[in-house]
Order: C-alpha cells, then structure tokens, then sequence
C-alpha cells in the first residue's frame, strides 16, 4: 500500500518561507521521481518541481531561485524549501511518486498523489 502524506503547509507573509515535506512509504525500491504539483481552485494544476532518482531536479519558472527540492533517502521523504513566497504562490500544494512511461517533466504519468497541503501567502 503506497502512501504519500504532505506536511509543512500553513499561512506565511509575503517574503517569508515554508518547508513542505512529502513523506512515501510502501514504495520497496524507491521511486524513480518525486514532483511537486499546486492547484489553485479554478485553475490547472501546475508542476512546480520534481527530483529523480538521480538526483536532478526541475523548477518552474514561475520558482526558479525561490524554490529548492531534495530528498533524504533515510527517511523516504522529500522537501520542497519555498522561499520569497508571494500571494501568487497560494495554492494546494501535493506531491506524487513514480511515473510510468517515458519522463515528460510535469506532464509524466505520476502513479501516487498525496492529499495535499494547504499554503496560503497573503
């Protein structure tokens, strides 16, 4: 039974900073990618970064240089440090584990979705 459960959101002032985590279990060998995805009501879901096994990683542009991801095998759990937060960075934050396929960045077949955690930037 795969898991993926987020924490870390909250509500932050503009400029300040939030560390979301994204904790896996039921996953054996690991998975090949984490990404991190936020929705806004109303609005599509957007890709905001993803680490492979590999350890590279992507960004949108949209967090280029405020957002970083990494990952600490140890704990099957990975972070996204959200940094220069701003009111358009409010959202639903989820993460999701393991794509199928042929890796497309955020348009990949991700198998496992967290519920997701809030982030409200005002």
């Amino acid at each position: 039974h795969v898991q993926l459960v987020e924490s870390g959101g909250g509500s932050v002032q503009a400029g300040g900073s939030l560390r979301l985590s994204c904790e896996v279990s039921g996953i054996t060998e690991g998975t090949n990618c984490i990404g991190w995805f936020r929705q806004v009501p109303g609005k599509e879901r957007e890709g905001v970064a993803a680490i492979r096994r590999d350890g590279r990683t992507i960004y949108a542009d949209s967090v280029k240089g405020r957002f970083t991801t990494i990952k600490d095998n140890r704990e099957n759990t990975v972070y996204l440090q959200m940094n220069s937060l701003k009111p358009d960075d409010t959202a639903m934050y989820s993460c999701a584990a393991d794509y199928v396929g042929v890796w497309d960045d955020f348009n990949s077949d991700f198998l496992y979705w967290g519920q997701g955690t809030q982030v409200t930037v005002s």
